[in-house]
């Protein structure tokens, strides 16, 4: 009986607790989403345009807080595609959901949230590059990981020798 009563005490501490962590984290990473079918994908001949947030990167028409190289290859299209697909399954928590000729795209996970992020790459016609998009879908900031992790694929593409 006395361990009902402590736990009853504690109790209204605990969802005080509980309520106090969902509202920060509601205040931390807002329930916007950027994600859907309009905002992903190929409209001509570019990758979309980042959204105002900071938690965005793109090497296409972007403004300078969200503009990120392309990453250049000087092998086939072929091959550099097979390559960057090998590169995608050693990203930790990354799986490709499409993949076309000409566009590759990919979801990652944050590790402790799951917070999704849309990863994207264009392979524009008669160019040695691949256009680069990497987005958060909630949120605002995202501590410059998006930008990391594209950082961390074009090293990786450069190692192999692409």
């Amino acid at each position: 009986m006395s361990r009902l009563i402590a736990f009853a005490k504690r109790l209204p501490w605990s969802i005080a607790f509980v309520i106090l962590l969902n509202l920060t984290a509601n205040l931390v990473f807002p329930a916007t989403s950027w994600a859907d079918s309009s905002n992903l994908g190929i409209n001509n001949s570019h990758l979309t345009a980042c959204p105002t947030s900071p938690n965005c990167v793109v090497s296409q028409n972007a403004d300078s807080k969200h503009a990120i190289d392309p990453i250049s290859y000087h092998v086939d299209r072929d091959t550099a595609k097979a390559t960057l697909l090998k590169v995608l399954t050693v990203v930790p928590r990354t799986e490709v959901v499409e993949n076309t000729d000409n566009y590759i795209h990919a979801l990652s996970k944050s590790r402790i949230f799951k917070f999704t992020d849309d990863v994207e790459f264009y392979f524009p016609p008669n160019e040695s590059v691949i256009h680069i998009r990497s987005a958060s879908r909630v949120g605002d900031s995202d501590l410059g990981v998006n930008r990391r992790r594209m950082e961390q694929i074009r090293l990786a593409m450069q190692d192999l020798n692409i």
